[in-house]
């Protein structure tokens, strides 16, 4: 965690605000850059979350991610992988981490208990990671090795009464459901061969 955690620009805002101890604090006492074993099953239990990337140039872009609960996984205090699905071809977020690799992730726990875990970090893209073949529907593979890991509060997430995997989530043993999209006939002729 060599990088500072706050820049100018934020720091004039927390003093704006009156909130630069207790950004300072919260960056103390709950910023890591390893993985705890709490980190670890609050991530496994998540059915999605967000990823942020951004472009050579820094434009970002945002995309929501999901699987069943354990898909994005920590593998060893300082290593997060996750697959990557077959979805519309565009790779708008793997092709941004092949040309800049700085990402952030954003996890979201909704219900009874809210909570939220974000992870900045770094990021390669694999199509020979070990985990490949054991991840059913996996095109790809994404690890995601941290700089920061907090928590933050969970106070304006919506409860949701339940959540389920989606049927479009690849399983073992499974064949993939296509989306309707895929189906259109404006691009139909433009689909390419599917993989595994």
């Amino acid at each position: 965690m060599s990088a500072p955690f706050y820049h100018p620009d934020q720091r004039r805002l927390q003093d704006s605000f009156g909130s630069r101890a207790l950004a300072d604090r919260l960056a103390e006492r709950t910023r890591h850059d390893r993985f705890t074993d709490q980190d670890a099953a609050f991530i496994a239990a998540q059915s999605f979350f967000v990823l942020a990337t951004a472009d050579p140039d820094g434009r970002p872009d945002a995309s929501f991610k999901g699987g069943p609960p354990g898909f994005a996984r920590v593998v060893a205090p300082d290593r997060l992988v996750f697959p990557d699905y077959d979805g519309n071809g565009m790779f708008r977020s793997l092709g941004n981490i092949q040309a800049n690799p700085h990402v952030a992730l954003l996890f979201v726990a909704m219900g009874p208990e809210p909570w939220r875990i974000r992870v900045n970090g770094t990021a390669r893209v694999f199509d020979d990671h070990p985990e490949l073949a054991a991840t059913p529907g996996a095109q790809l593979i994404v690890e995601v090795t941290p700089s920061d890991i907090f928590p933050n509060c969970g106070r304006y997430i919506p409860t949701a009464d339940a959540l389920t995997v989606s049927p479009h989530t690849p399983a073992p043993d499974a064949p993939p459901l296509e989306p309707a999209w895929k189906a259109h006939p404006l691009f139909t002729d433009v689909l390419p061969p599917r993989r595994r």
